[in-house]
């Protein structure tokens, strides 16, 4: 269960991420997005919020790219970090958050390791709106690992992203993880996959495990 607090952030998520996609080759001259879905997994020790937005750009197509960008979501610096931190942002409830593109930390690739090779899913999104009432969310994508529950999975030792175009593969002493950061681009060797839907799109893969 993810717990999602009705709160205010300065900037915002898309006003903090944007000048950073248009420091990345596979977002392709983007300059301003709109979020088109969004899932989230959970952290198992409750420290680190994960997220994956899907974005697209406001002046283009109703068909074009769809960008996967997944973050984390941090209270404190995450040690040794610095190259793969976004920016903070301020949270009305918690305080400063540091943000991180995903694929440079080791909790989000731990979880989508596991998440993947065990056949999970996104985690509910539960609202606290700050006057004792929580409410579940309606989810506005789902993911699907293609693993099978209750394999073991190999333990992540760090992160070491490296971009390819249109898809990021991260290295972790364990699984190494194949990750579209542009939704419909081809990944190639893997041995099991996670796929999203969003929207009124069909099923397509997004992320994955290489032999």
């Amino acid at each position: 269960m993810a717990l999602i607090h009705s709160a205010t952030l300065t900037p915002s998520k898309i006003g903090l991420i944007t000048p950073w996609l248009r420091s990345r080759a596979w977002a392709d001259g983007v300059t301003e997005v709109q979020n088109v879905g969004a899932y989230r997994f959970d952290d198992p020790d409750g420290q680190v919020g994960i997220e994956t937005l899907l974005l697209r750009s406001v002046d283009g197509p109703p068909d074009a790219p769809v960008l996967h960008v997944p973050l984390t979501y941090r209270a404190e610096p995450l040690a040794g970090g610095d190259e793969h931190l976004i920016g903070t942002t301020e949270h009305s409830v918690l305080g400063t958050r540091w943000v991180y593109d995903g694929c440079g930390d080791p909790v989000w690739a731990s979880v989508l390791a596991t998440v993947i090779l065990t056949g999970g899913s996104q985690a509910p999104e539960m609202v606290d709106d700050g006057a004792g009432s929580v409410s579940e969310r309606p989810a506005t994508a789902t993911v699907l690992g293609s693993g099978t529950d209750g394999t073991d999975v190999p333990p992540v030792v760090g992160t070491q992203p490296h971009d390819e175009p249109g898809y990021t593969v991260v290295t972790t002493g364990g699984p190494v993880l194949v990750v579209a950061r542009v939704v419909g681009r081809e990944l190639t060797g893997l041995t099991q996959t996670l796929t999203v839907r969003f929207a009124t799109s069909e099923p397509v893969v997004v992320a994955g495990v290489r032999a």
